[in-house]
C-alpha cells in the first residue's frame, strides 16, 4: 500500500461521512470519522503489508487502542450534547463545512505516516526487541493516560453542571493537558519507528510534528484559547489560572513553584 493509496482512502472515508453529515446536517459523525479513519487505515496497511515482527505490529495495536478510546469518549460526548459548536458556521455551508472534513482526512494520513513507514520496514525488523521499544512504550503510554484521565475529569466536570474554566485535576497543572496527551501518542509511535526506520523514512516523523504543530498553532490550542478568552476573560480567577497555569506541559502552577 503506497502513501497515494493511504491518502486516497482516508479521503474516500471521510469524503462519505461528509455528504452524510451534510445532508442530514448533523455533527454526531465529525469526531467519530476521525478515529474510525485511523483504524481503518491501520487494518489496510496491515492486510497490505502483512507485518511479521513485534515493531511492526505493535503500531496496529497502539493506534486502535488510542482510537476506540478517543472515538468512543468523543462519540458518547457528542450524543449527549448533541451540537458541536465549532461548525456553528460552518454546517449550512458545503465549502465551509467541507473544507473541515478535507483537513481531517488530509491530517489523518499526515499524521499515520510513521505507522506506515514502520509497517513497510523490513531491515533490522526482525532484531528489534520489547526492550528496544520500552522508550516508545513508555512515552506512549504517558500519553494515552494523561489524555484519557484529562478528558474523562473535563467531562465529569462538564455533566455536573460545571460551567467556568476548568481548574481541577490535571486540568491545575495545564491548560489543554489532553492535547499533551496527544502528542505523546503520536511521538511514542514515531520512537518505535526510529528502532528500523533508515533512508527517506526517517521523513515521516513529520506526522508526529505536524500533529504537534497543528494542536499548538492552528486548530487546537489557539481556538480554545480565544473562546476561553471570550468567555472569562474579564474574570480575575480566569486571569490568575491563565498567568499562572502552564498552556501545555503539566507543570505546578507558578505560586506553587514560587
Amino acid at each position: 500500500m503506497n502513501l497515494i493509496h493511504v491518502f486516497l482512502a482516508s479521503i474516500a472515508l471521510n469524503a462519505f461521512f461528509f455528504l452524510f453529515a451534510a445532508v442530514f446536517k448533523t455533527d454526531v459523525l465529525t469526531d467519530i470519522t476521525y478515529s474510525l479513519t485511523f483504524v481503518l487505515l491501520s487494518v489496510l496497511l496491515f492486510i497490505s503489508e502483512q507485518p511479521a515482527y513485534l515493531v511492526q505490529i505493535l503500531p496496529l495495536v497502539m493506534v486502535v487502542l488510542w482510537a476506540v478510546r478517543l472515538g468512543g469518549y468523543l462519540f458518547w460526548r457528542i450524543l449527549h450534547i448533541k451540537v458541536d459548536h465549532r461548525f456553528d458556521n460552518r454546517r449550512n455551508s458545503i465549502i465551509a463545512f467541507g473544507s473541515f472534513w478535507a483537513l481531517q482526512a488530509i491530517t489523518v494520513a499526515i499524521v499515520m505516516l510513521p505507522v506506515w513507514a514502520i509497517m513497510r520496514s523490513r531491515g533490522n525488523a526482525a532484531s528489534v526487541s520489547v526492550v528496544h521499544l520500552v522508550p516508545a512504550l513508555v512515552v506512549y503510554a504517558a500519553g494515552l493516560i494523561i489524555e484519557a484521565v484529562s478528558d474523562a475529569q473535563k467531562y465529569r466536570y462538564k455533566i455536573s453542571g460545571g460551567s467556568s474554566f476548568m481548574a481541577t485535576g490535571l486540568w491545575k497543572f495545564s491548560r489543554h493537558p489532553n492535547y499533551f496527551g496527544e502528542m505523546l501518542v503520536w511521538w511514542g509511535i514515531g520512537l518505535a519507528g526510529m528502532t528500523v526506520f533508515s533512508g527517506l523514512y526517517w521523513l515521516t516523523l513529520i506526522g508526529p510534528l505536524f500533529i504537534t504543530l497543528l494542536l499548538i498553532y492552528v486548530s487546537g490550542i489557539p481556538l480554545l484559547e480565544k473562546s476561553a478568552d471570550r468567555k472569562w476573560g474579564d474574570d480575575p480567577a480566569y486571569i490568575a489560572y491563565k498567568t499562572g497555569t502552564s498552556i501545555l506541559v503539566p507543570l505546578l502552577p507558578k505560586k506553587a513553584r514560587a
